[in-house]
């Protein structure tokens, strides 16, 4: 137990790390007034597929990260993924399988890519209503402004955010099926256990009906 706390936080560190480095370094897409960051997402959404409380630790930690690295709009930003990631990370924990489709890793995952938009949606949401809250208070660059709430807000924050999150969730989908084949990731593992007993059951349940 104590092994895998440790083990727990360490990957919580790392990831934590990883999320504040990689808006640093990684390209970004811009469509003005807003811009979007490859890949930024990708450690809260692999932090899902070990537990909820390594989602926490990553959500907060990148969170509070960037209150000392970023401006407050960034940081709270940060800090609302906190909803996607706590309710996705114990959905998964609850239905491992939905990673898996006949027991395979695809990408083109139905059930899979279902949870990813649910998540986007919540995510989405999130961030959109404490961008809404700043634009409000008039704490916003005037490029915001004059392109005005529906386009500069709700189309590219909140669809643009959506599309984001979609793409991030796969990349991060991808990578954690990549490491689970060297690595204990365990929402691959149990969904990999579950699947493996319905195999061996199957050929059981058909010798006793022959």
């Amino acid at each position: 137990m104590k092994k895998n706390s440790v083990r727990h936080l360490t990957i919580s560190a790392l990831l934590v790390a990883m999320g504040i480095i990689i808006p640093m370094v990684m390209p970004r897409i811009t469509i003005g007034p807003a811009s979007f960051t490859l890949a930024s997402h990708v450690p809260v959404f692999l932090a899902m597929f070990f537990s909820p409380g390594v989602a926490i630790a990553v959500s907060l930690g990148t969170g509070f990260g960037f209150f000392l690295s970023a401006t407050p709009i960034i940081a709270l930003r940060a800090l609302s993924h906190l909803f996607f990631a706590v309710i996705g990370a114990f959905y998964l924990q609850k239905h491992p399988t939905i990673v898996l489709t006949k027991s395979k890793f695809v990408l083109f995952n139905g059930r899979f890519q279902l949870f990813n938009f649910v998540i986007g949606l919540i995510h989405s949401a999130a961030e959109l209503a404490v961008v809404s809250v700043f634009y409000t208070m008039g704490n916003m660059p005037e490029t915001y402004y004059s392109q005005g709430y529906m386009y500069s807000i709700f189309l590219l924050m909140g669809i643009g955010g959506l599309i984001h999150s979609l793409i991030d969730y796969n990349i991060a989908y991808f990578v954690a099926n990549a490491l689970s084949k060297q690595f204990d990731i365990p929402v691959f593992s149990q969904a990999k256990k579950i699947e493996k007993a319905k195999v061996t059951i199957l050929p059981q349940e058909t010798e006793t009906v022959a």
